[in-house]
Formats: C-alpha cells, sequence, structure tokens
C-alpha cells in the first residue's frame, strides 16, 4: 500500500540519483529557509515551495533536478511545478536526509 501511495506520489527515487548528481543534476530543497539551516544535503539549492513559480528562473532547464523536502510531500508538489514549467528530468528524491549519501 505505502509503495503503490509513493509510486502514485512519484516520491524516492525513480532512477540513480547519485548519477545524475555526479552528472551535473542540481538538489532542489524546497523546505523553508528555517528549515533548510537546521541540516540541508551540502551543494544543495534552497528554494522554498511556496517560492518555487517566481523563483524558477535561478533553474537550468538542461540539467537534472532533484527536488527534496522534510518527507517527500512538497518535493512532489515540487516536481509537478518544475514539469509544467518546461523541465524535463525532474526526480522526486523524497526526504532531504535520505539524499545525504550524494553530498558533493
Amino acid at each position: 500500500m505505502i509503495a503503490a501511495i509513493k509510486k502514485m506520489l512519484g516520491i524516492g527515487p525513480q532512477v540513480d540519483l547519485g548519477t545524475l548528481i555526479a552528472n551535473g543534476g542540481i538538489i532542489v530543497d524546497v523546505r523553508t529557509p528555517g528549515e533548510y539551516a537546521s541540516g540541508h544535503v551540502k551543494g544543495s539549492v534552497n528554494i522554498p515551495l511556496d517560492s518555487l513559480r517566481s523563483q524558477i528562473a535561478k533553474l537550468k532547464k538542461d540539467k537534472p533536478v532533484i527536488t527534496c523536502c522534510a518527507s517527500g510531500m512538497r518535493s512532489a508538489s515540487a516536481k509537478s511545478i518544475l514539469q509544467s514549467n518546461g523541465f524535463a528530468d525532474v526526480q522526486n528524491g523524497g526526504s532531504w536526509y535520505n539524499l545525504k549519501k550524494y553530498e558533493k
């Protein structure tokens, strides 16, 4: 049941995130600045979900983007926003903590 819900929401890695990151993929943490300050993946970019539409120009459409947050819910929304704005290679990485193993 949980796997089906995660798949429906696009939570969790669908591809090898380590390879994407090693090849120039960008981790976008969509938590609030306060959450980000309390811990984040080194090398990630903090663009809070409620600011994503207005700051979308900071991201390049020709690079893979991996979204993350606290649990994977906001990053699923961020993935949808990016895809609807022409980003083709977007992955929901789920929780930021699970992405720490890919730190630059």
